[in-house]
């Protein structure tokens, strides 16, 4: 396999989003939300954390915090991504460990303007205590000629997420990116094929389709 140059590289970012989406299920009982991250990355490894307001209702938090780390080794035109990510939750509200830990195994190649990935992700025992978890996702993007001062791009995803104690699910987006030199602006068509029957929390249901703005500010 061939080996990133051995060098620190480092970032950060932060931004807003009209409504945080997790999988399709939204985590700030649609309205909006702000994160914040930093990545450091040297050679084939990485590490980073990554936060965000969620709703008190949902998640039995007020804030979300993510702790990962992995290796990307290169085989051709194939990056791999191995690696373990740590989901936290500050003041939590209930009795059972909303916290869980997720293994990830990644695949993605581009050819020329267009990319295509893989990932799974494996949890021994998901959020609130629900059992072994299992998600699959696939993604496709392709970049478009420059418009004005704006990159664009245009992506779409699709996973399946089983849960042992929670049943199963399939979610999908697809949306397009306008990027500027630090600024990046997404709009995203979000759903599932989840019913509205018996889901509603706070009247809503938080699986149902919905359109998603986001602005993201990457550093350096």
């Amino acid at each position: 396999m061939a080996e990133s140059g051995r060098s620190l590289e480092w970032s950060v970012n932060g931004g807003y989003m009209s409504d945080y989406v997790f999988r399709g299920f939204s985590q700030s009982d649609e309205d909006s939300s702000y994160f914040v991250g930093a990545d450091l990355a040297y050679g084939i490894a990485y590490v980073g954390i990554w936060g965000a307001k969620v709703d008190q209702f949902f998640t039995a938090s007020d804030f979300e915090y993510d702790i990962y780390g992995g290796i990307k080794p290169k085989l051709g035109p194939v990056e791999f991504d191995f690696g373990v990510i740590y989901y936290g939750y500050s003041n939590q509200t209930v009795n059972v460990n909303v916290d869980y830990w997720e293994f990830k195994a990644g695949a993605s190649t581009e050819f020329d303007k267009l990319s295509l990935g893989v990932k799974y992700f494996y949890s021994p025992d998901y959020t609130f205590e629900t059992g072994e978890a299992h998600t699959v996702e696939g993604s496709i993007g392709y970049s478009l000629p420059q418009v004005w001062v704006f990159e664009p791009s245009v992506s779409a995803l699709i996973g399946y997420n089983d849960v042992d104690l929670a049943g199963d699910y399939t979610y999908w987006n697809a949306g397009i990116s306008l990027a500027v030199e630090k600024l990046t602006l997404d709009f995203r068509y979000w759903d599932t094929d989840i019913d509205n029957d018996g889901l509603g929390l706070n009247g809503k249901n938080l699986a149902d389709e919905r359109f998603v703005f986001t602005a993201t500010v990457a550093l350096p």
